[in-house]
């Protein structure tokens, strides 16, 4: 079944491709690799801001970091096209708004990458890095990056 037939099976939907706000693209192809900016996770035009270990815990962030895979999905299918070229989900980072005391930065970017194995399947599985950090533009709960071979 191709990814997006699939994607529609189960209902996942894709928002908008997301437009650089900066000096910089939201997407660069490079060979057979893409690389794709940061995101952060957007509900309609709001930004779902705030901290985990404040606002959020692990759980209560689901959304959030979901938001933000489909972001990055959706940049991606922007770029080439057909999400039946995407051989490999190479690289996941994130970077989590945290408090000082909160640790559970994997467990936030296992949504992610559930998600992305959920829609792509052994092509979704990946290497990641999930980082705390005391603050991210315009207050937003992560941001997350990946780099996808093609």
């Amino acid at each position: 079944m191709k990814i997006e037939e699939h994607m529609e099976k189960e209902r996942i939907i894709l928002p908008k491709p997301s437009k650089s706000l900066g000096s910089y693209v939201p997407v660069v192809k490079s060979g057979s690799f893409v690389y794709l900016s940061g995101v952060i996770p957007l509900k309609g035009d709001r930004v779902v801001s705030g901290k985990f270990g404040k606002e959020f815990d692990e759980k209560s962030g689901r959304e959030a970091a979901e938001l933000c895979a489909l972001q990055l999905i959706a940049n991606l299918k922007d770029a080439i096209g057909d999400l039946d070229r995407v051989k490999q989900i190479v690289r996941i980072e994130g970077f989590v708004n945290s408090t000082d005391d909160f640790s559970a930065q994997s467990k936030v970017l296992n949504y992610i990458s559930d998600l992305l194995v959920r829609i792509f399947g052994e092509r979704g599985k990946h290497s990641r890095i999930a980082i705390g950090v005391n603050s991210l533009p315009l207050n937003a709960a992560l941001e997350v990056s990946a780099i996808v071979e093609i």
